[in-house]
């Protein structure tokens, strides 16, 4: 068996260092905003280039605390990508804010700034790119019509901590940047966990404000916020997986490398951008029968997922914002082809080299159950 993901694996090689970090926690005892949440924001907002960073307490919060700073609220639009994760746009809805999708680019799973400024209207507040799977979004694009319209770009980086757009790392290209720490990202915490990144220090004072229930001193409240602080605990886990970090990161490089040789013959579609510095989050391959090239796989035992089958517009809690089957067709055929496949930096070459093996016999075999050979 190859599971898609292996936690275990990751744990147990830095075992004795995570051990010592936790036993650190439980013996001075500050459960809460301890030492190593302050520690773990100076080294993202270091590792980001960034002046700020904010620890919350998931990447579902990370996205919704910058909207709750800059009040957006009902009657406002929020522009963002239908192939995401529910997040994103969960947290403009939960705020009051209209969700507005813009298609996107088959080549990057990204939103198209191509189409970007055919949805912009004096109600829109916000654009909200997502660096979906661990590459970076259009940014120069985006940020240039965003920037003529005077609308500030909040970054969904949730799955690209260490993604590079022309030399700058994900979290400083737009206002803010929001990451989550969830146990399957690349840098991932032993439970929920969040972080926003900014260089503007207003924006970031709004934002310690918000993540503890609107307060600067305790029980005077200016805003009203939220509870959303990092456990100190997960701080000191997560500052432990940090010094590895660039090392499992071109630990992912490489093995994505080595997919890209090893499919060549594979009936699969193998999208990227190589001006952008991707981190591979998810490895994420584009199939005709999809669905039976994946029973094909588990039936060899090997684990795949689809991020995702759904796009948001077609989700049942959205069908009051009036879109359908056919308004967004890249979203949609991306979710009937996308399959990620493992990825993470424990994988060794042999491996590697059977699921790569496994995806070429499963695309094959798929093709003949259909009666042909698949337009890729």
């Amino acid at each position: 068996m190859i599971p898609l993901i292996d936690i275990r694996r990751q744990t147990a090689a830095i075992r004795n260092e995570l051990d010592a970090a936790i036993a650190r926690v439980l013996d001075h005892g500050q459960f809460i905003l301890g030492p190593e949440v302050r520690e773990l924001e100076a080294r993202i907002a270091a590792y980001c280039g960034t002046r700020f960073a904010i620890a919350c307490a998931s990447g579902s919060d990370a996205v919704m605390l910058p909207l709750m700073a800059m009040e957006i609220g009902p009657g406002d639009k929020v522009v963002t990508t239908p192939f995401t994760f529910f997040a994103t746009a969960g947290a403009i809805a939960r705020v009051g804010a209209t969700p507005v999708f813009v298609d996107i680019d088959p080549a990057t799973f990204n939103l198209n700034p191509q189409q970007l400024e055919a949805v912009i209207d004096g109600n829109v507040k916000a654009i909200m790119p997502v660096h979906l799977f661990g590459q970076c979004a259009a940014m120069a694009e985006i940020n240039e019509i965003a920037g003529r319209h005077g609308i500030p770009v909040i970054e969904d980086a949730a799955q690209a901590l260490g993604a590079e757009y022309r030399g700058k790392r994900a979290g400083s290209l737009g206002l803010c940047g929001s990451f989550s720490f969830f146990p399957s990202k690349n840098l991932g915490a032993c439970g929920d966990a969040g972080m926003i990144t900014t260089n503007d220090p207003a924006l970031a004072e709004r934002l310690k404000m918000l993540h503890v229930h609107g307060s600067k001193v305790r029980y005077c409240h200016e805003l009203v916020g939220m509870n959303s602080r990092l456990d100190t605990l997960q701080a000191a886990i997560l500052l432990v997986k940090l010094g590895h970090l660039d090392e499992w990161t071109e630990r992912r490089r490489a093995n994505a490398t080595a997919y890209r040789e090893l499919l060549a013959a594979a009936d699969v579609v193998l999208p990227e951008d190589k001006s952008s510095r991707h981190i591979y989050n998810q490895f994420t391959i584009r199939v005709k029968n999809r669905d039976e090239v994946k029973k094909l796989l588990a039936a060899a035992g090997i684990g795949s997922e689809i991020y995702y089958p759904l796009p948001l517009h077609l989700q049942e809690c959205f069908k009051g914002l009036g879109y359908k089957a056919g308004d967004f067709p890249e979203s949609e055929r991306a979710a009937n082809e996308v399959l990620s496949l493992p990825i993470e930096e424990g994988l060794s070459s042999a491996e590697i080299a059977v699921i790569a093996e496994s995806v070429t016999a499963a695309t094959i075999d798929a093709l003949k159950g259909f009666g042909g050979h698949g337009e890729v």
